[in-house]
């Protein structure tokens, strides 16, 4: 039998990638896949904020409680949809001659993979780990071709998440921000009219920077370089 240390350690697994799945004889036929399929189709069309278990089970024309014998809350249907995303398209990084090469192609594959849901690039706010099959599918690429460039233990860990931090934060950034128009030259005549306090901001018209496709080219470009001087191929 299980022991009481066991089950509490049980009970703080609250990831539904850890978690066992339940099987029956008399299982529905409701299919975690169509529930998945289903919960993308939501987040696309209304956001994160409109997904409830109601609505979901609506949208499959079953009841609630159906949902139940397959996720156990609404977090794990944000997990399974997020990790869906992830496999709609494969990484893709090979074994090009520069490890920088296949970065690129990992990085901006991930980015496209967001901004198509943008609802995704806002989820590991929820501080819960982000381990479906797919994602780690894309993470073991990325890590392994970081090894292959020379990358181990620490640094390895720290240019991970350096680039990680970089792409979902280039992408959530994008998702988010909505400024109209008339918002922008309000907001930089704001800024020109007190240039004495912001003079640089000002003159760089900080309200119409908005390449977002340049800005993360070329961050990830320094990252990059960054990386390299760590490995000395750069004085």
């Amino acid at each position: 039998m299980a022991s009481e240390r066991d089950r509490r350690e049980d009970d703080q697994v609250r990831s539904v990638w850890l978690r066992p799945r339940r099987t029956s004889k008399g299982e529905p036929p409701l299919s975690r896949a169509r529930i998945v399929e289903a919960a993308v189709a939501l987040l696309d069309e209304e956001g994160i904020e409109r997904l409830t278990m109601r609505r979901l089970a609506e949208r499959l024309g079953v009841v609630a409680p159906s949902l139940y014998w397959h996720v156990d809350t609404k977090d794990d249907v944000i997990d399974l949809a997020v990790d869906a995303i992830f496999g709609e398209v494969p990484p893709g990084a090979g074994q090009a001659a520069d490890w920088r090469e296949d970065i690129t192609a990992v990085m901006t594959a991930w980015r496209g993979a967001l901004l198509r849901h943008p609802w995704a690039a806002a989820v590991p706010a929820r501080r819960r780990p982000t381990i479906g099959p797919n994602f780690l599918g894309w993470m073991e690429v990325l890590q392994a071709t970081l090894v292959r460039a020379g990358f181990t233990g620490k640094g390895l860990s720290a240019a991970t998440w350096a680039l990680y931090n970089h792409v979902m934060g280039s992408a959530a950034s994008e998702s988010a921000l909505h400024i109209t128009d008339a918002e922008r030259r309000a907001g930089q005549e704001q800024l020109r009219a007190r240039r004495d306090r912001y003079p640089t901001l000002a003159a760089g018209g900080y309200l119409y920077d908005d390449d977002w496709d340049g800005s993360f080219t070329t961050g990830l470009d320094y990252l990059l370089d960054g990386l390299a001087v760590q490995l000395g191929e750069k004085e």
